[in-house]
């Protein structure tokens, strides 16, 4: 093992194998099964992709001067006051594929402030013809604007450097360009300085690529690839096959996939998984994680850390619930993997779809309402960011052992003729199929975004019968509603329960798009059903049905 330190890691290899003949061609079968799958984008695409960032960074060049202009600076200033487009996540690391967002940072110099280019720049997008979908998110950990450009989504944060010119060669991991910096300006830059630093800590990029476009591919089949909602997102999957690499640094990605499962079911959590020894910086305010020194950082469950200064948790919003979902999905995927190294399996058989709407009796039906498109995208994206929150409320009742929340949600748009439809349509149910009261007519269209959260019910003889739920639920909508952008004349939440054989037919991952509206079409979800209806257990004992919360979004009910 003298070679060892010739690789990178915080440890030595666990094997310095050269990959046998039957390891190269269960990679080259892997690459083709990861084509089949679309994981790779044609040229055409990757030469759109080019061109909005070149044109993004020309505005945003042009929108620096003007600011610096108007502020009546000098015209040598103005001129050389530059500002730089770079990307960061999938698209950074190599491994997007075609319906995969841009992630981009604008670094601006001294001479603009972030406020100053998130206005100029929102304004300039707002009215462009080629842009929709745009939501600017001043207020965020991390301040970012979203868009999609014609049919790419974009992510857009801004990084202000301390000095008064962004040169076309600026060098983001150089550690004296945080000097100065405000906190958001230093976690605006740390996804491109942790998207190159990965590169740089890999043995073998194209092995690591190869590898971590596999594994995105079977997170997103089974629904675990969602940050916000509490699994795992594109960093901390890199991270973790980027470890795997350093471990085993000559394997190909057919071996490295099998490592990849079978190591990380035995992992010591919660021990962190790192790329690099952990800095930090005494004369910034910003510290690195540090388990030993931040009683926050010991609640982490599965710490994923970033190589960059600021070190942080990639993982630090998994919760004990989707913490045990992701170890089962490893330990199902190690057995697959096993049978495929074997030849006894196919790679198409790891891609196989989520099962989470067979595998719960019961589920949480979460629907977010308003009766605009851009109100319905701020409103929509709040839900969601705080839906883990609805998690942790869920998991706190004793007699529920488990909280799976899916990945994504499913949006809807109704046209509706009168209030009564447009009532019915906030509550999930298509207005064109039920029989409605009179009602004032109107002209409207109401959008919806539903989530859904799958509950493991497990009662003992010792627990009530009941299932209460008004808790936690009432908490969670009280909470979103008193974000400062809500108006409850516009917007609305509705929580309530369905047994599995309630869910719509759209939500299954192979029901054809037919089937599925003339399924959504068919049930209907009646608006005057009682709170609390008999559900029963896995012991057939009644349970209480006390989950619905009904809020009286956007139009009054016709009957109040």
């Amino acid at each position: 093992m003298a070679e060892s330190n010739l690789y990178p890691g915080v440890t030595e290899p666990l094997a310095l194998v050269d990959p046998s003949p039957r390891d190269l061609e269960l990679t080259e079968e892997l690459v083709k099964t990861l084509q089949r799958f679309d994981a790779y984008e044609n040229e055409e695409r990757t030469h759109q992709r080019r061109e909005i960032l070149r044109y993004l960074e020309k505005v945003a060049r042009r929108h620096i001067f003007n600011i610096c202009q108007r502020k009546k600076l000098p015209l040598e200033d103005c001129k050389n006051a530059g500002g730089k487009v770079l990307t960061y996540g999938s698209y950074n690391l190599g491994v997007h594929s075609r319906d995969a967002d841009i992630d981009t940072l604008c670094v601006i110099p001294s001479l603009v402030t972030r406020e100053e280019f998130f206005d100029v720049m929102s304004n300039f997008l707002v009215g462009h013809h080629r842009v929709h979908d745009l939501n600017v998110v001043k207020d965020s950990y991390v301040p970012v604007i979203k868009f999609k450009y014609d049919d790419i989504s974009i992510d857009l944060v801004c990084a202000r450097l301390n000095t008064p010119k962004v040169p076309d060669n600026v060098d983001l991991n150089d550690p004296n360009i945080l000097y100065g910096l405000d906190d958001q300006s230093i976690r605006s830059l740390n996804g491109n300085r942790v998207s190159k630093d990965i590169l740089n800590l890999v043995p073998n990029v194209d092995t690591f690529r190869t590898s971590l476009r596999c594994i995105k591919l079977w997170a997103n089949k089974k629904g675990i690839y969602s940050n916000v909602l509490g699994f795992l997102g594109g960093i901390a999957w890199a991270l973790l096959v980027a470890r795997i690499c350093q471990l085993y640094p000559l394997a190909c990605p057919s071996t490295i996939i099998s490592k990849f499962f079978g190591i990380l079911i035995n992992w010591n959590w919660p021990s962190p998984v790192i790329l690099q020894k952990i800095e930090d910086n005494p004369t910034s305010s910003l510290k690195s994680w540090n388990a030993r020194t931040n009683p926050q950082d010991r609640l982490h469950k599965m710490p994923v850390i970033t190589p960059s200064y600021p070190s942080m948790c990639s993982t630090h919003n998994v919760t004990s619930s989707t913490f045990r979902i992701i170890l089962g999905e490893f330990k199902m995927a190690s057995e697959t993997v096993d049978r495929i190294m074997n030849g006894s399996a196919p790679w198409n058989s790891l891609f196989s779809n989520h099962t989470f709407f067979q595998n719960y009796r019961h589920y949480l039906q979460v629907i977010v309402s308003s009766d605009s498109s851009s109100c319905q995208l701020k409103w929509a994206g709040l839900v969601e960011a705080k839906l883990r929150q609805l998690v942790i409320k869920l998991e706190a009742v004793p007699c529920i052992a488990l909280v799976h929340p899916f990945s994504k949600g499913f949006n809807y748009t109704y046209d509706c003729k009168s209030t009564a439809e447009a009532f019915i349509a906030t509550r999930g149910a298509p207005p064109s199929k039920y029989s409605k009261p009179q009602s004032r007519p109107v002209d409207i269209k109401i959008y919806t975004k539903v989530f859904y959260i799958g509950l493991y019910i497990r009662l003992n003889s010792e627990q009530s019968r009941t299932v209460d739920l008004i808790r936690p639920i009432s908490d969670f909508t009280n909470m979103v509603k008193h974000w400062s952008d809500y108006n409850k004349t516009h917007m609305g939440i509705v929580i309530e329960n369905l047994k599995r054989s309630e869910l719509p037919l759209d939500v299954h991952p192979n029901s054809s798009s037919k089937e599925a509206v003339a399924e959504r079409d068919s049930k209907i979800n009646t608006p005057t059903r009682p709170n609390s209806v008999p559900i029963s257990n896995n012991n057939n004992s009644n349970v209480n049905k006390k989950m619905k919360m009904n809020d009286m979004p956007i139009l009054s009910s016709p009957a109040s």
